[in-house]
């Protein structure tokens, strides 16, 4: 195995590491570009319906571009980054980003901004695999590194939370098109600070890159991912536009997986998969963004819709759940330590379980303080679970192999909000379609147009006017909240499920010794013992996984080796004590 790193890279891990902190800045402020578009455009919806009059069809791809398409791109530009450079590829990001930005925009037709949010999901996939693998690379040490993480999940759930204020203010002053727009300012300050202060590092560069094993992973997702989406627009599952998609992709899939196994430089190492705690979180991170991001939407349309909120109203109720999270992002690490992976996921799903229920109790009266506790509950539970599950996932994959663990969670992580739009909406569908079936009064070809959604629900009762429009209007509001309460219902029973799951994850967190950044062997070094002799290293012990490290360090520096020490040493030195590994 060949690992390298910039000169750079290694005079910051050896300067103490102050210059790490400066680094995960800049990968926040990365991440916080990327989540803010996942999320920005939802309460901008309304305003872009009635201007673009886009079809029902045309607008869940308006939503869904930019999760979908990202979500399959993941792989190829994580697995690329390992290979060219995962610096390299985030820059290439940013400016992609900025450009399909001010494509959205501009855009005057249904299609220029499909197009433009599809070229936003290639940025947003080149961006989120290297913040990642790039914070792993920077951070060797896992309870340094579960700081790190904590702080980067914090940023994802501000962005995705702070998206819909942010947007609600733009809308209200200026058009829709305006919440593409700020991300130009950011791209031209965080594209020259990322080229002057990020690390360039890559992973185990032996062997040709796997260009079709990449497409094949890409349009594997991607079809499996479309077939979900058909069917949560309601169209028959055996029909050929849903099943085709899906039989394709999940084939694709296979074989991808196939083709690794054979290959002896695969993109990703399939080993990852069989640890328990690297699949368990891979599922857990799923669950909860499938959560998250279907009642978020739906959550924005009830606000709007049934309480008659503004925008920036709308934003503003969500920010509990901001605060919420950032404190679950603050506080992650030391909660980890002090209960372990198990719990911390276990719990995490518990207590947004709980809040998804108390959120039954809303109706069609606004009740600001049930709102509020709710959104404080779900922030907090979603957030904990994220940052468990995505150190878990982190730390199980060798450092050599980050950029492929980094795509798989962020494959995870945009396919389980992908799939919570398309599940939770199509619920929602169901559920609400039938309260409009026979509303006295109103023709059948009105209720069939009513029963798209609750927005167009009140275009066909303006339309209809006297007494049918009033009808056909109460007669939405009830089917939506209606609706509402079972798609929470449906929710609270996969978060319970994900809480089942958690129980295959370690009881305690374990920190092994890991390799250095700074760490580099020699050109003719080819094992860890011929870097001891080459490069000053001290090789480790196997840690129990089949494998030894290189902790990178001099030997005369470091304190006797600790392949894996429990994070519960609390138990036995005070709280908040813990001395670090190296």
């Amino acid at each position: 195995m060949s690992r390298t790193i910039t000169a750079r890279a290694r005079e910051r891990a050896a300067d103490g590491g102050a210059n790490r902190w400066v680094v995960l800045v800049v990968l926040c402020v990365s991440l916080l570009l990327v989540a803010l578009d996942a999320t920005i455009l939802h309460v901008a919806v309304p305003s872009l319906t009635e201007d673009l009059r886009p079809s029902s069809t045309a607008l869940l791809w308006i939503v869904d571009a930019y999760p979908l398409i990202c979500a399959s791109l993941l792989i190829l530009f994580g697995t690329l980054g390992d290979r060219v450079g995962r610096r390299r590829v985030l820059l290439l990001g940013y400016a992609l980003f900025g450009v399909a930005s001010a494509i959205a925009a501009l855009a005057t037709e249904p299609g220029v901004l499909i197009a433009a949010r599809a070229l936003l999901g290639v940025g947003g996939a080149m961006i989120m695999p290297a913040t990642l693998s790039i914070l792993r690379a920077v951070f060797p040490d896992r309870r340094e590194r579960a700081t790190a993480i904590g702080i980067w999940t914090a940023v994802a759930a501000v962005g995705a939370a702070t998206g819909p204020v942010l947007g609600g203010f733009l809308v209200e002053n200026y058009w829709w098109g305006s919440v593409f727009l700020i991300n130009i300012p950011l791209m031209a300050l965080i594209l020259p600070l990322g080229r002057r202060l990020l690390p360039e590092s890559r992973g185990d560069s032996d062997g040709p890159w796997d260009v079709l094993g990449a497409l094949m992973a890409a349009a594997g997702v991607l079809g499996c991912v479309l077939g979900v989406k058909r069917a949560g627009a309601g169209e028959p599952l055996l029909a050929l536009p849903t099943a085709g998609p899906l039989l394709v992709g999940a084939a694709l899939l296979v074989l991808f997986v196939r083709r690794q196994k054979r290959r002896p430089h695969p993109l990703i190492d399939m080993r990852l998969f069989s640890r328990a705690a690297f699949t368990t979180s891979v599922g857990c991170i799923v669950l909860a963004m499938l959560a998250l991001v279907g009642l978020e939407l739906i959550a924005v349309q009830y606000l709007q819709l049934v309480l008659g909120l503004s925008p920036l109203e709308t934003g503003l109720r969500l920010l509990p759940l901001t605060f919420a999270a950032m404190a679950a992002g603050a506080t992650g690490s030391y909660t980890l330590r002090r209960i372990g992976p198990r719990r911390m996921v276990g719990w995490g799903f518990v207590l947004t379980a709980a809040a998804v229920l108390l959120l039954t109790f809303m109706g069609q009266d606004d009740r600001p303080l049930l709102l509020t506790v709710g959104f404080v509950l779900l922030g907090f539970g979603l957030q904990t679970t994220l940052f468990s599950a995505y150190e878990s996932m982190l730390s199980e994959a060798p450092q050599r192999s980050a950029g492929g663990a980094a795509a798989i969670g962020e494959t995870s992580y945009q396919l389980g909000a992908g799939m919570g739009i398309a599940l939770l909406g199509s619920v929602m569908n169901a559920a609400y379609a039938p309260g409009l079936a026979s509303v006295p009064g109103v023709p059948a070809e009105a209720s069939s147009a009513a029963s798209n959604s609750l927005g167009e629900a009140y275009q066909v009762a303006d339309q209809l006017g006297g007494a049918a429009g009033t009808a056909l209007h109460q007669a939405a509001r009830h089917a939506f909240v209606d609706g509402l309460h079972i798609t929470l219902c449906v929710s609270a029973v996969l978060l319970l499920a994900g809480a089942v799951m958690a129980r295959r994850l370690p009881r305690v967190m374990e920190c092994p010794a890991e390799p250095d950044a700074s760490c580099e062997p020699a050109e003719s070094c080819t094992s860890a013992e011929s870097c001891e002799s080459l490069a000053g290293c001290e090789p480790v012990e196997p840690v129990g996984r089949g494998e030894s490290v290189v902790t990178g360090e001099p030997v005369e520096a470091r304190e006797p080796a600790e392949p894996r020490v429990p994070a519960t040493r609390e138990a036995i030195e005070p709280a908040g004590s813990g001395r670090p590994v190296h």
